[in-house]
């Protein structure tokens, strides 16, 4: 059983997050020739103070 974890920034509407994980599961299902149903995609959602780059924040860079 595939287990895909994507980290991103909060913030996107949940109709985006459907449709990544839609097409991340047929991509890895089609890649791999497993049932999507096998595919799991956990999604991280962090905020923009949690992640930093440069030891700056992403909040304080916007």
């Amino acid at each position: 059983m595939p287990i895909v974890h994507i980290y991103l920034l909060e913030g996107r509407s949940e109709e985006k997050l459907k449709n990544l994980i839609k097409n991340v599961t047929k991509a890895i299902s089609e890649s791999l020739e497993v049932d999507p149903d096998k595919v799991m995609v956990v999604l991280h959602e962090l905020p923009p103070d949690k992640i930093a780059r440069g030891g700056i924040t992403l909040k304080e860079r916007r």
